[in-house]
């Protein structure tokens, strides 16, 4: 019995023996200061630091968008300011005309799931107050004021509807390109910056094609761009239907992985023939791009971002300079840190600066 217990405090022992130690971080020893507290725009302000050496400083100069305080996020509210909409567009290939209408709601359900969903909204057409593309080169649609189409309290929706007739008579569908899409407040942050609501990338367009398993349409989205385009027109003259055509050779060095010509995204499918009573050859089709829920009342910014004016590895810093380009009162706040992997301790210092014309 006296041997277990010796070993079961010597096994204790030994453990405490192996834990790791507390690293203890030596608080920085830190501080800023100026000669006055007034200068003009333009001129050169020098902040004498104290305690240089510290591992890290980085300086928030309490200008727009470099604010100590708004260093944790800064969302801006802007519910009842309106809004614009933008974007640019271009389109080529094919013949049929007034395939795109942009169109807004603010009661579509946000279900994706088919084309019924979507005609269940009420949608309001306002392609007439945009310019569209007419050639590849790209159209700004011009900045439009949509402070109208806002419901207070209600996201909305915007969405690009693609219509394409039989192209045996009415000619071969065209490709639109949608870019630079943005949805933007018309409440400036501080007067001077645009606050941006949706914009191409943010604005989550999704495509609803009702008939994507029998003749699916060539739309796609991207964080730069959204593609429009119908249905291929099905006909026996596609390479698709030639069964001479090497895809059809399961041999084919593309989906051979040891042959030079191999292509990764090669998928072999084995021949099937045109079939010219399939009612899905050249139908008349509909989709939709459609954004996600804009919510038009708050624009989140994400932080305010400070400059870093000494790393680890730098030398000792006993001065920074700066110059104001807009007269103002501003916060300098300079946050130095020392750390480790078991501590981070760090200090602020505040400077209240006024800049004269």
């Amino acid at each position: 019995m006296k041997l277990k217990i010796y070993s079961i405090v010597a096994a204790a022992l030994l453990m405490a023996s192996c834990e790791k130690p507390t690293l203890e971080a030596e608080a920085p020893a830190f501080d800023v200061t100026t000669e006055k507290t007034t200068y003009k725009v333009g001129e050169t302000i020098k902040f004498m630091i104290t305690g240089g050496e510290t591992q890290n400083i980085s300086f928030y100069s309490g200008e727009l968008r470099k604010d100590y305080a708004s260093s944790t996020g800064r969302v801006v509210d802007v519910a009842g300011a309106g809004a614009t909409l933008s974007f640019n567009s271009s389109v080529q290939l094919g013949t049929q005309a007034n395939q795109v209408t942009l169109w807004a709601s603010t009661n579509f359900s946000g279900d994706y799931s088919s084309l019924a969903k979507v005609q269940a909204a009420t949608w309001v057409d306002i392609t007439g107050r945009f310019k569209l593309g007419t050639t590849t080169a790209l159209l700004a649609s011009g900045t439009v004021d949509i402070s109208d189409l806002l419901l207070a309290g209600k996201p909305i929706y915007f969405a690009f509807r693609y219509t394409t007739k039989a192209q045996a008579t009415n000619g071969i569908n065209r490709q639109w390109f949608i870019q630079s899409f943005a949805v933007n407040s018309k409440k400036l942050l501080d007067n001077t910056m645009t606050l941006t609501i949706a914009d191409q990338a943010g604005a989550g367009f999704r495509i609803v094609d009702d008939l994507k398993d029998k003749a699916p349409a060539l739309s796609s989205v991207t964080a730069t761009r959204l593609t429009l385009q119908g249905n291929t027109y099905l006909n026996a003259g596609l390479p698709q239907f030639n069964p001479a055509n090497p895809i059809f050779d399961p041999k084919n060095g593309i989906y051979n992985p040891l042959d030079p010509a191999y292509q990764p995204s090669a998928v072999y499918k084995p021949f099937v023939a045109f079939d010219p009573a399939s009612p899905f050859n050249d139908p008349a089709t509909e989709h939709w791009a459609i954004t996600k829920a804009i919510t038009i009342d708050k624009v989140d910014l994400g932080p305010d971002w400070s400059l870093a004016i000494k790393g680890l590895t730098n030398p000792v810093l006993p001065e920074y300079r700066y110059s104001y380009p807009t007269a103002g009162t501003y916060k300098a706040v300079f946050v130095a840190s020392n750390g480790n992997i078991d501590q981070q301790l760090k200090i602020t210092k505040e400077i209240s600066l006024t800049i004269t014309p």
